[in-house]
């Protein structure tokens, strides 16, 4: 099936995902490009298909094909994922109605748990390494604290606003996912760091006054700035095969639950819509009590 096809199949799911739900960029291209890929392998098996006369054995075919192709179970779920929001929504507009993934199954994933950074290494990472007296040193040594401090997601803290920052009542507005707001407590350290930041933009030439960050030129930062950002520095601390803006996420709720912070806490600060998706990270804390526990217990 020809790529403008599909994309006239799929844009206004894509733009539901943009306008309504407020998906990254990133989220939305992914789910394109599942969805571009299901069709393209439609139009190959069985010609042009409409969406109405699409029937559960179509996808199980598909999800055969990736089988065959030894794509992970992981990246499997995601694209049943991708199929059940993009049925939802024709389902939602009329365009059918049942949906052919009623009864397709995710597959079981093996638990993984969240990698994170010691707190050693954060306490390194954030007395000890030196960050460039510029701007984009600024910037940086801002965007680590600030993820480290709230576990907002990459998305949350690129589209932050200058107007979120609550000077008076010490929080930062995030606006998560599904254009959920939550209000998240920070140090009165940060947030007088937070109010340098602010009028230091001033010294930019034309810098957005909407985003609260901009890169030197004044422009709102971009995805990719932030990511490689947090990769450079989280290199000079820590080994760990994963060093992205999420890992500093994981890390904040990490280092919460290991010094006690209640479960439905940590669900409402990273904004989770259920516990399930938060009581990860209760397995971390059971790792490191079983560790304390050997290195203490006499009979361990």
């Amino acid at each position: 099936m020809p790529h403008y096809y599909t994309e006239l199949s799929i844009q206004p799911f894509l733009d539901s995902l943009k306008f309504e739900k407020r998906y990254s960029p990133h989220t939305i291209r992914s789910y394109r490009d599942d969805l571009i890929q299901f069709f393209d392998y439609l139009q190959f098996q069985f010609g042009d298909t409409a969406i109405a006369t699409i029937t559960s054995s179509f996808v199980r075919s598909w999800l055969a094909s990736l089988k065959d192709a030894r794509l992970s179970a992981r990246t499997i779920g995601r694209k049943i994922s991708t199929l059940k929001s993009f049925f939802k929504y024709q389902m939602k507009t009329g365009i059918i109605d049942t949906t052919p993934v009623a009864n397709i199954s995710t597959p079981r994933l093996a638990k993984r748990l969240p990698s994170y950074i010691e707190q050693k290494e954060i306490k390194v990472l954030l007395e000890n390494v030196e960050f460039p007296e510029t701007w984009n040193g600024k910037t940086d040594r801002l965007i680590i604290h600030l993820f480290y401090n709230t576990g907002m997601r990459l998305s949350e803290l690129v589209n932050l606003k200058e107007n979120h920052i609550d000077r008076f009542n010490n929080t930062v507005k995030v606006l998560g996912k599904g254009n959920k707001e939550r209000i998240i407590p920070v140090s009165v350290k940060l947030i007088n760091e937070l109010q340098t930041y602010r009028k230091d933009k001033n010294e930019v030439t034309e810098a957005d006054r909407v985003y609260f960050f901009v890169n030197k030129t004044g422009k709102k930062l971009y995805h990719k700035y932030v990511y490689l950002a947090v990769n450079k520095y989280l290199k000079e601390v820590t080994t760990s095969n994963k060093k992205s803006p999420h890992v500093l996420r994981h890390t904040f709720a990490t280092h919460l639950m290991n010094n006690g912070a209640d479960l439905n806490s940590v669900k409402e600060l990273l904004g989770h819509s259920s516990l399930a998706a938060t009581q990860v990270y209760t397995h971390n804390t059971i790792e490191k009590l079983k560790d304390i526990y050997k290195k203490a217990h006499p009979k361990s």
